[in-house]
């Protein structure tokens, strides 16, 4: 298949706003796929690469390179152009990647490279990507799109699926299956605004505490055990205390679902990059162990000696959890059977407040009659945990990239110091429509005072509102904190800069340290 099909693909879906005509135009493409290219060609529609991250930043994408007259580049030349680009390591490797990505935007025509310099970029956004893939391949294969989206949850990537379902057709599906071993797409949560409302949508449900760790799936089979990541990476030879308590569970074969966090002395969860660059850490795992040990924290039984309990609800999952694993490996939790009384509703808040108070991020609302329903951000899961807002100060914007080139797009923020000036928090380009867009590019652009070739440098004026979940300390801004997840609600023209919040404001936001 040529590149030029899927990237016309690509735009057409992302013009239209029908999800039916979306799921029409991707189930026309695929029919037309072989099935050896169907993985590869899939998963660059949902946004995706099949090599993952390659260490090509914007610095190299932002360079222009003179397109091609005709289209001539398949998806197959693609895929081993960058599977040689993921390879690439060691002495020089900027510039082997910078050549061999040259060489591959050189061989594409100009719509063709709009397309790659999305996907390398992580901007391909069509519109609910693997759900509307889902559907689509449900289409071009035969087969109804509940089986295909429970093979894509179990056989953990939509790729693997697409390639079986279109080689030997629906009976194909039955191959996927929860295999100790292979980890699954972890269930998600919803958010709801309030404990009561969640109480109200859920009925009967259990009240979890909500923790600010690193989400973990454990598989042992035997003297065997092996940790994913939510996005399913093994990280098992960095958590070796995660492998030693899955080690000493009464079951041979077992797949869990939880957290590992960081907690200090009095038992609190330690600031969350603590337990990131614990988890992201290769080199010395033994020194890293002893000097910040992480604790796994279990909420979820999806497998046990040879059973598979994802169809079972949660109420006796939890069950089976809690014959299996200690409660000191539990997450700590408050059945609200009765959500209507008023005794219960009042207790719910109540354990809510306390989870804040402890340092968690909030709560996990579950109802007890839910199956696990892997790889979903279903309603039978709901998060509730506060909003955290603060109107802070453009400080300077950068030239978008791909669907966004022309357009100021990623911010500069900055808290406001006592002297005045403007100290910078972090960057975002989270939340902004088309439309906010277009009118910061014109709004930002009366604002510059330099004009580097990255983008703008301007007036401390402009204020906007930005959400986020939560301060962490940094050592890349100057004020020593930054964001996490920070987002653009609205702009605050209505706000002079002289109003911003200022560093100390943030810096109060800091959890607390025992």
């Amino acid at each position: 298949m040529l590149l030029a099909d899927l990237a016309r693909t690509s735009r057409e879906v992302a013009a239209t706003s029908a999800r039916s005509r979306k799921v029409a135009l991707l189930a026309e493409l695929l029919s037309a796929t072989e099935p050896a290219e169907a993985p590869t060609v899939i998963t660059y529609l949902a946004g995706r690469l099949p090599q993952g991250r390659l260490g090509v930043g914007w610095s190299v994408l932002g360079r222009p390179v003179p397109p091609a007259p005709a289209a001539t580049l398949t998806v197959h030349q693609v895929d081993a152009a960058l599977a040689e680009l993921a390879a690439v390591r060691g002495t020089g490797a900027q510039a082997e990647r910078r050549r061999l990505l040259t060489g591959l935007l050189g061989a594409a025509t100009g719509p063709e490279q709009e397309f790659l310099l999305r996907l390398l970029g992580g901007e391909v956004r069509q519109g609910a990507l693997d759900a509307v893939a889902v559907e689509a391949l449900a289409a071009a294969g035969g087969a109804p799109a509940e089986q295909v989206r429970r093979a894509v949850m179990l056989g953990g990537t939509l790729g693997a699926v697409a390639g079986a379902l279109l080689a030997d057709g629906p009976p194909a599906l039955a191959r996927f299956r929860l295999l100790v071993g292979r980890p699954v797409l972890p269930m998600l949560a919803h958010a709801a605004k309030s404990v009561d409302e969640a109480l109200d949508r859920l009925g009967p449900c259990a009240v979890e505490q909500k923790l600010d760790g690193i989400r973990i799936q454990v598989h042992r089979d035997g003297a065997v055990v092996r940790v994913f990541t939510r996005t399913l990476e093994e990280i098992t030879d960095r958590l070796p205390e995660v492998a030693a308590a899955a080690l000493a569970l009464p079951a041979e074969q077992a797949v869990l679902d939880g957290e590992v966090i960081a907690l200090d002395a009095a038992g609190r969860p330690r600031p969350f990059q603590e337990t990131a660059g614990r988890v992201g850490s290769r080199l010395d795992v033994p020194g890293a162990t002893a000097s910040l040990p992480l604790s796994p924290v279990f909420f979820d039984l999806l497998a046990v000696d040879g059973r598979d309990l994802l169809e079972l609800p949660a109420e006796q999952r939890h069950a089976e959890l809690a014959r299996l694993v200690p409660g000191s490996l539990r997450v700590r939790r408050l059945v609200a059977a009765t959500p209507a009384e008023p005794a219960t509703r009042r207790a719910a808040g109540e354990f809510a407040a306390a989870a804040l108070d402890q340092g968690h991020e909030g709560v996990v609302v579950k109802a007890l009659d839910a199956p696990y329903t892997a790889g979903r951000r279903g309603t039978a899961w709901l998060k509730v945990k506060p909003v955290h807002t603060l109107d802070l100060v453009v400080l300077a914007a950068e030239w978008g990239h791909g669907r966004r080139a022309g357009r100021l797009s990623n911010l500069h923020l900055g808290a406001r110091r006592v002297d005045g000036s403007f100290a910078m928090l972090g960057k975002t380009f989270k939340g902004l429509t088309d439309v906010l867009l277009a009118w910061q590019t014109e709004r930002l652009a009366r604002l510059a005072v330099e004009r580097p070739a990255w983008g703008v440098r301007v007036r401390p004026e402009l204020v906007v509102e930005i959400a986020f979940d939560g301060v962490q300390r940094s050592s890349r801004y100057p004020a020593g904190v930054t964001l996490r997840f920070a987002r653009v609600l609205r702009y605050r023209e209505d706000k002079p800069a002289a109003e911003a919040d200022t560093v100390e404001a943030v810096r109060a936001l800091l959890p607390k340290e025992s």
